[in-house]
């Protein structure tokens, strides 16, 4: 203030200006700066966020960079050569803009292809340029978007290849066609095992065709989609008469009505074999052996059927014959031993089988002691009957001389097993004499079902057991006979073969000895023969739909008329 005192009023009001000039100025400059510190954060937020940017687009490049490296490599390592040319009726030199690296698999460099070395038509297979050719001009007409030839190159060494060539077309944004790009894939290997299956298809289909059996392919439906000429001729229709059919619509009726009841059976398993009958053209009923299997994919879904269909009529005509022959060998008139009311039947799962009953009096008189004898050959067929011919031919030979009942199973249990006891063939038979004056029963049992004996005053049934094996399974073995006594009236003696009780109908089930018992009690006062008709009734209306798996026997002795 003292400094300021000598300044006179002007200078001092100049000065006031000065500060207040100042003041402005400064003001105006803090302003400034406010408005520079704001658009430094401003430039700073935006730096932040471009780095933020620059940061991602440089991770995302890199990313980018990694996948292009990658997918460059997958496409140097990959079979498939990648192309891209200019929209164009041939792939030439000019119209070629890239191609994958990896057209090295076949000796060329793409340089060679950009630097106009060599064209591509060059490397088409000569035999094979002309199709190319016509096959590209007829998709350019078409205007098709995409295509696929398969054709042969040739490599740089020489070799042959096959490729499959995969074009699509793009388009500018005025539709015009601009490019054609698309892979090449070496299908060589494809094409040798396409035509090994061929050759193997064509070798199967001259197998087939000229086979003497008739062959169906069908459906999963079962509709026939291929035959064989074998099975046209077997039904006498042309080819495109069956075609479309199911084989069940020309099956008998019997036939069809067993295959429609055993459907789950059938379709339960990938192989099976049976015989039924169809009907021809000329309405011919012709017997046939059906051998079919399921196809199935590689999941195991099933994907179609298929057959082979032999015609069984000569070998029918023969075996009904060999039938014949064999029933005539069986009893053909009931016996009449007095206070015996006998009798027997055979039926055979096939037209020839391994049962056997048969008759026998004692060798010195049609009078007193009557024998029946029921065997059982292991398994049925041809075989199995040769040898039930040969076994009763040796004990009607056998029992016709003198010897006990236990001598003679014991003489015809060596014979047999020197002739099968390499074949593993056996056979089990029940031998029971009767001697209706003594009131007796002697027998003895080979391995066989016991017989059995119902008692109708006491509704009781009791088995005629005995021990021994069965016949044919060693040589050297002693058969023991067995005996009862007291035969009375009404008394019924069932011996019966187990096709009997192990008979199975659709359901899984088995018919049993109970169901068979419950018959012969329910008809014990009817005689031997009614009650025969009753057990087969009864077996077939349980097995309605099934077809028995074994041969049938049963004879019957109702005792009746004992003094």
């Amino acid at each position: 203030m003292k400094k300021d005192a000598g300044k006179t009023r002007d200078e001092l009001l100049h000065e006031l200006k000065n500060y207040r000039e100042n003041a402005v100025e400064t003001d105006l400059l803090r302003k400034q700066l406010k408005i520079a510190q704001s658009e430094c954060l401003t430039l700073e937020k935006r730096f932040e966020e471009r780095d933020r940017e620059f940061t991602l687009e440089c991770a995302e490049h890199s990313t980018a960079v990694k996948a292009l490296g990658m997918a460059q490599l997958i496409v140097d390592q990959s079979p498939v050569v990648l192309f891209r040319r200019k929209a164009g009726l041939e792939p030439n030199e000019s119209s070629l803009e890239y191609i994958s690296a990896n057209l090295r698999q076949f000796g060329y460099t793409p340089e060679e292809f950009f630097n106009g070395e060599i064209i591509y038509p060059d490397i088409v297979y000569k035999g094979d340029m002309e199709r190319v050719r016509q096959e590209i001009n007829d998709f350019t007409d078409a205007d098709l978007e995409e295509y696929t030839q398969e054709y042969r190159i040739v490599t740089k060494s020489g070799d042959i290849r096959w490729v499959e060539d995969q074009t699509s077309v793009v388009r500018d944004e005025f539709g015009t066609k601009i490019h054609n790009q698309g892979i090449l894939i070496d299908i060589t290997d494809r094409k040798s095992a396409e035509d090994k299956l061929r050759k193997s298809e064509e070798k199967f289909r001259r197998i087939v065709e000229t086979a003497a059996e008739g062959f169906l392919l069908m459906d999963e439906d079962f509709r026939i989609v291929d035959l064989n000429d074998a099975y046209c001729r077997m039904l006498g229709y042309e080819r495109d008469e069956l075609l479309g059919k199911v084989p069940l619509d020309l099956a008998t009726d019997d036939f069809r009505a067993y295959m429609v009841s055993n459907n789950e059976n059938v379709q339960a398993q990938d192989y099976q074999e049976f015989e039924g009958h169809v009907i021809a053209k000329n309405d011919r009923a012709i017997p046939i052996l059906i051998h079919g299997n399921i196809l199935r994919d590689d999941h195991g879904l099933i994907i179609g059927n298929m057959a082979f269909i032999t015609d069984m009529t000569e070998q029918k005509k023969a075996l009904l014959l060999a039938g014949e022959v064999q029933k005539s060998l069986m009893p053909q008139e009931k016996p009449h031993v007095s206070g015996l009311d006998i009798a027997g039947r055979n039926v055979s799962c096939d037209e020839i089988g391994g049962d056997y009953f048969d008759f026998l009096w004692r060798h010195d008189s049609r009078k007193g002691a009557f024998s029946i004898v029921v065997g059982d050959i292991s398994g049925h067929g041809v075989d199995s009957a040769l040898l039930m011919t040969t076994a009763r031919a040796f004990l009607r030979m056998r029992a016709s001389q003198p010897g006990t009942i236990s001598e003679v199973i014991s003489e015809m249990n060596n014979h047999l097993a020197s002739d099968v006891l390499e074949t593993g063939k056996f056979m089990t038979l029940f031998y029971l004499a009767i001697d209706p004056d003594k009131r007796n029963l002697s027998w003895v049992r080979a391995g066989h079902d016991p017989a059995l004996v119902y008692t109708p005053g006491s509704d009781e049934f009791k088995e005629l057991k005995g021990s021994g094996i069965a016949l044919g399974v060693v040589d050297d073995f002693e058969y023991m006979a067995n005996s009862k006594e007291g035969l009375i009236n009404g008394q019924i003696i069932a011996i019966g073969t187990d096709g009997i009780w192990e008979a199975f109908n659709k359901e899984g089930q088995m018919f049993g000895k109970n169901r068979f018992c419950d018959i012969i009690r329910k008809h014990a006062n009817a005689s031997a023969d009614e009650i025969i008709n009753e057990v087969y009734a009864g077996l077939n209306r349980f097995m309605s739909g099934t077809r028995s798996k074994d041969d049938i026997t049963l004879v019957i002795i109702k005792v009746d008329g004992l003094q």
